[in-house]
């Protein structure tokens, strides 16, 4: 799993839910992202001075550090946006869209593409939250409603399809990887659409060593569908060439958000692999679409 754990407070402190999805591994650097589904109330920045800002940064950080250390969660590294100026005759979409004051944050694997990890937190907060706003006094989440939240945030429904094809999709994989072992094709793996590893293929690597590769494979931008990008990463102190393939099949979860695959490819850094990211995903989409 690479969604540890899932909390939903109202943005005054209210500790209205969490769920544990799975521990956390030992000594593995992870985000802590946070989703604002809340009116913006915020003061206008310049009608606070410089000393005054540093007062309210120094207890921030002072804050943050000592709870984070007590509960065992060392902060290393804080990630800020700053504040976008608003164009005074563009239309504020958040006003409108979100009338609580409802914060969900979510415990990750760093390599995780924050776009999709969004778009299933929303998903969460549209069929599961919103209704219940506000939550100080609020029904809670009810049993049926946890095991759904639990599903998408841990690819259900993207597992569950792999599992019915898996003979047929290992018996391909192991049939490219026998193909292209002279080029220097090292592995197959299945991602969901905010690329947790589902499943595996080849001998070299386990399910566990990928995710160690993709924690050290750095920045990911933005994949078209159909399209593939190469990242270079290492595990146990040998270099890696990964190709990531976007599919434009995957799963649509509670008949709203539609979830692609992406397709992982394990190489040697020298190898050149042409267009056949392109002929495995086409291979692969067939199956699986």
């Amino acid at each position: 799993m690479t969604i540890y754990e899932l909390s939903i407070i109202s943005t005054t402190g209210f500790p209205y839910f969490n769920s544990l999805i799975n521990p956390v591994p030992e000594g593995v650097k992870i985000f802590l992202r946070f989703f604002d589904f809340s009116k913006d109330k915020s003061i206008i920045q310049d009608q606070l001075d410089i000393t005054s800002k540093f007062d309210l940064t120094a207890g921030l950080i002072s804050a943050l550090f000592e709870f984070a250390r007590n509960i065992n969660k060392k902060i290393e590294v804080l990630e800020f946006k700053s504040k976008e100026d608003k164009d005074p005759n563009k239309i504020d979409e958040k006003k409108f869209k979100y009338h609580g004051d409802v914060l969900i944050t979510a415990q990750t694997e760093t390599f995780l593409l924050h776009k999709s990890v969004r778009e299933k937190v929303k998903l969460i907060y549209n069929n599961y939250i919103n209704s219940k706003i506000p939550l100080d006094s609020a029904d809670h989440i009810y049993e049926n409603e946890e095991k759904k939240i639990r599903e998408i945030l841990t690819d259900s429904k993207a597992r569950q399809k792999i599992s019915k094809h898996r003979n047929e999709i290992k018996r391909l994989a192991t049939d490219f990887l026998s193909e292209m072992r002279d080029y220097g094709l090292w592995g197959i793996c299945i991602t969901s659409f905010d690329l947790s590893p589902i499943v595996t293929y080849g001998k070299k690597y386990s399910l566990e060593s990928v995710y160690d590769i993709l924690r050290h494979i750095g920045y990911i931008p933005e994949i078209a569908p159909l399209d593939w990008i190469y990242r270079q990463s290492f595990f146990s102190d040998e270099s890696i060439q990964v190709c990531i393939i976007k599919s434009d099949i995957g799963t649509t979860v509670e008949n709203i958000l539609f979830e692609p695959y992406f397709y992982l490819l394990f190489a040697d850094p020298q190898s050149y692999f042409g267009e056949f990211p392109g002929k495995l995903t086409s291979v692969f989409n067939k199956v699986l679409g």
